[in-house]
């Protein structure tokens, strides 16, 4: 992206934890200046302090992004000092779980340009996916530029009301834990059909990376991508029969579990 307004203005990362740190990471990696980035986290960490940034230094008098991660319980305490940067030209990116627009502007005022994001933690290697939604005084040239830099940590789409926050949640935000839990239970599955506990982990990672990967990369979606493994009357046939079962199967499971997840969220955000 374009880092030459920022560059001169500067940019403040409120919050340099794992995801704070990896969106930075990005960032430099496509050429921001690290003088540029003014990073204000209470306990620095030695990767953070290694990489030529601002830490806990006095911070700019007009910056052109505040990028707030930090996690929600510190929020109350973090976000006032920054109110004085509020209803001007500075533009607020929130990739902070559960506050929504208002509190935002509660604090900073509702004249001020903020965008709210919900990425997940595979941003930490570079595939995360992250959704955003500007309030009402965020420009298109304000939310290209929150976009541009959640794109350093992978993929980017635009919400149409935030409350459609919740439902990403559900699915992108807590979905790599579900993923995880898949592997966990696919080897637990292939231990008790025989396999040793070690090589059936192995054979569970190997395999969800590697269908991961051949989703990412195939032309085809994922439907045709599980017909193209599944021969009429083999094993993969048979197994498909138990996960698609409408009563029992994946489906209702995963709607679920996404529900449940997208009620949790809605109610924490209350």
């Amino acid at each position: 992206m374009d880092f030459s307004e920022i560059s001169q203005r500067g940019l403040v990362l409120l919050g340099a934890g794992k995801m704070g740190s990896a969106l930075l990471q990005g960032w430099l990696s496509g050429g921001l200046s690290p003088a540029a980035v003014y990073a204000v986290d209470p306990n620095p960490s030695d990767w953070l302090k290694a990489q030529g940034v601002q830490i806990n230094a006095p911070l700019p008098a007009n910056p052109a992004v505040v990028l707030v991660a930090v996690k929600p319980q510190m929020m109350g305490a973090a976000l006032p000092q920054l109110q004085s940067y509020g209803g001007g030209r500075t533009l607020f990116v929130s990739v902070a779980a559960g506050t929504t627009i208002a509190a935002y502007e509660a604090v900073l005022g509702a004249a001020t340009p903020i965008v709210r994001s919900m990425p997940n933690t595979p941003a930490a290697v570079g595939r995360g996916i992250t959704a955003i939604i500007g309030n009402a005084h965020a420009t298109a040239a304000h939310v290209n530029t929150a976009e541009a830099l959640l794109s350093a940590v992978g993929q980017v789409v635009r919400l149409e009301t935030e409350a459609q926050i919740d439902a990403v949640t559900a699915v992108s935000g807590s979905g790599p834990a579900y993923v995880f839990h898949l592997i966990e239970a696919l080897a637990a599955a292939g231990e008790a059909e025989g396999l040793p506990a070690e090589m059936a982990m192995q054979l569970a990672r190997a395999t969800i990376i590697g269908a991961g990967e051949l989703a990412r990369q195939a032309p085809e979606s994922a439907s045709q991508l599980r017909i193209n493994v599944t021969s009429p009357g083999g094993t993969t046939a048979a197994a498909l029969e138990v996960l698609m079962e409408p009563e029992t199967g994946f489906p209702p499971l995963l709607r679920r579990a996404v529900k449940a997840a997208a009620d949790r969220g809605r109610a924490l955000g209350k």
